[in-house]
């Protein structure tokens, strides 16, 4: 497997994905820090994704995993007409390697799993590759709104049966 992960911990994954353990909990926010540290100044706070309960998040089975040791990571919340893609961390030394790609394409295939045919995600506006990036693979922006001290743009993708 190109995740790195051992013969038989296949079950229950997808492309090498599964779903974090409470021992993954420090991975978890090693990944996120790493990857969303570099905003701080940018944005001149910290994102929220580096605030939220990791451990809860993984408890709730929201959170999934990729490599050994983990180098990306989804938070993923269904609703009844979409699944949320609350957050996705790359570790920046695995840039390049296809994960946020494969980690996209598993967002794709959970949502139609679940029979949703919707993904919604929101970026803060000064993270600009987002922009870039979120319409290369399907998304379309929807809204752009300031929340208190958010600027965000909202993004969906509706996905073909």
């Amino acid at each position: 497997m190109t995740s790195g992960m051992t013969p038989g911990t296949t079950e229950g994954t997808t492309d090498g994905i599964r779903l974090a353990e409470a021992g993954d909990e420090p991975a978890v926010k090693a990944v996120i820090d790493a990857a969303f540290q570099p905003y701080i100044e940018r944005i001149g706070l910290v994102p929220v994704p580096m605030e939220a309960d990791h451990a809860a998040n993984i408890a709730a089975g929201r959170v999934y995993v990729i490599g050994n040791p983990i180098v990306g990571l989804l938070v993923l919340e269904a609703h009844e007409d979409h699944l949320y893609l609350d957050a996705i961390a790359v570790d920046p030394d695995a840039h390049g390697q296809g994960i946020g790609r494969r980690l996209l394409a598993f967002v794709d295939a959970r949502a139609r799993a679940l029979g949703l045919a919707e993904v919604r995600l929101l970026t803060n506006a000064k993270m600009w590759e987002n922009q870039k990036l979120y319409p290369r693979y399907g998304y379309e922006l929807v809204e752009h709104r300031v929340e208190g001290p958010y600027d965000r743009f909202h993004y969906r993708k509706r996905l073909v049966p």
